[in-house]
């Protein structure tokens, strides 16, 4: 695949989240219209109608380094969750305590892959405040996730405060330790009992939060580039967070890097130094809340060489293997990381392509000097170390 002649502009991911958005809602009201129905006749998502149900029970919360982490499988004490229905729209939403679910066999979610889902942490700042790191962004994604597998639309600020109330209740028993942070999990499920393949006519909407371990690594990720699996395709759903994208998901082409984003610093032939990562246009892969930040606080810091580092240009193109192994060969390759939710930003320090190890450099031992300060922008405001409109704090009158 030959790269683009020309960098497209960057489309913002909040326009095309929002005609998303807006698309699903106009094509739920014209069906209600055609129905005889009225809008007021469907109840839609309102956080303001939170039901809270307290545990009786609460549970332990793990010591740090407890082998219990690294399973992800310890959730905090409550969830949240809310049923929709086609025929009346949303249920009044719950917070509840932690527990499972029944659903019938026949649940679409079960047969037909009917799921979304998002991912986001909670972040106990150095201050000793809660934070959320762009929730507004996981939000609005969700909702352009839940349309694309037929699941209902729904007014993505509503989830963004029912997350809030969430972390409100169980955050500061969870989440003491300044520096750490609790994983949240917002997702939605086909819940209805029907096998004909068609739209569910009932969903769950639900919330919870649980540990999960540093992904992030000082030794650098070794990568397989695969020429045989193709995890997304033009046309496809890839840019979707579906768990149709995951379980059958290997890396192919130098787009997404398992369940991160993939970014490379090298120099042209020319000798100009490039970040370049896959682009959104072809709707190939999804739109990472980190990859976004990313690029944003790159073009705002780096591109003039006044933070200290060599200016760079940042690119978003299709670039090919081929083209990363001429930049190995060529020592032109300066470092490559990934970065999402889970591994944050990490380093790449080997890239297995035909059987081949390419060598990624890593100049500060653990990690390239772009990736290393572009990590510490991310931290500082994650954790509050940085005053950004990025970090959402839970005020002290929610908890």
């Amino acid at each position: 695949m030959a790269p683009s002649a020309v960098t497209p502009p960057v489309q913002s991911g909040n326009e095309l989240d929002s005609a998303a958005i807006t698309r699903e809602l106009g094509q739920t009201t014209s069906e209600l219209i055609k129905n005889g129905k009225t809008e007021s006749t469907l109840r839609p998502l309102d956080a303001s109608k939170l039901k809270f149900t307290r545990t009786s029970t609460p549970m332990i919360v793990p010591a740090p380094g407890d082998p219990i982490i690294a399973t992800t499988s310890q959730c905090t004490d409550h969830m949240i969750t809310a049923v929709w229905k086609s025929s009346e729209g949303w249920s009044a939403p719950e917070l509840k305590p932690y527990g499972n679910f029944s659903l019938p066999p026949t649940a679409t979610v079960l047969h037909y892959v009917t799921e979304c889902f998002e991912g986001m942490k909670t972040y106990c700042g150095y201050d000793g405040k809660l934070r959320l790191f762009r929730p507004d962004c996981n939000c609005q994604r969700m909702v352009m996730s839940s349309v694309r597998c037929s699941l209902p639309a729904f007014d993505p600020k509503e989830l963004e405060k029912l997350i809030i109330a969430m972390i409100a209740v169980d955050g500061p028993k969870w989440l003491p330790t300044p520096g750490s942070f609790l994983y949240l999990r917002p997702a939605m499920i086909g819940s209805g009992g029907a096998l004909g393949f068609a739209s569910p006519k009932e969903a769950t909407l639900f919330v919870i939060s649980t540990f999960k371990p540093h992904m992030d690594q000082k030794t650098g990720l070794k990568l397989l580039a695969s020429t045989n699996g193709v995890r997304a395709w033009p046309g496809g759903f890839g840019y979707a967070k579906l768990g149709a994208n995951y379980s059958p998901s290997l890396l192919a082409n130098v787009t997404e890097a398992g369940a991160s984003n993939f970014f490379s610093v090298w120099k042209t032939p020319e000798g100009k130094i490039q970040l370049v990562t896959a682009p959104l246009d072809d709707k190939i892969i999804l739109e990472g809340v980190t990859r976004r930040s990313i690029l944003q606080l790159a073009r705002e810091r780096l591109e003039d060489g006044k933070s200290g580092l060599e200016a760079i240009e940042i690119v978003e193109r299709n670039f090919t293997m081929d083209e990363v192994v001429a930049a190995v060969k060529e020592g032109r390759i300066i470092e490559a990381f990934v970065a999402g939710t889970a591994f944050f930003v990490s380093a790449l320090s080997v890239i297995n392509y035909k059987e081949h190890d390419l060598q990624i450099p890593m100049a500060l031992g653990e990690m390239g000097e772009y990736a290393s300060l572009i990590k510490s922008w991310l931290a500082n405001i994650m954790y509050g170390k940085e005053q950004h409109e990025w970090g959402v704090v839970i005020e002290e009158e929610q908890l």
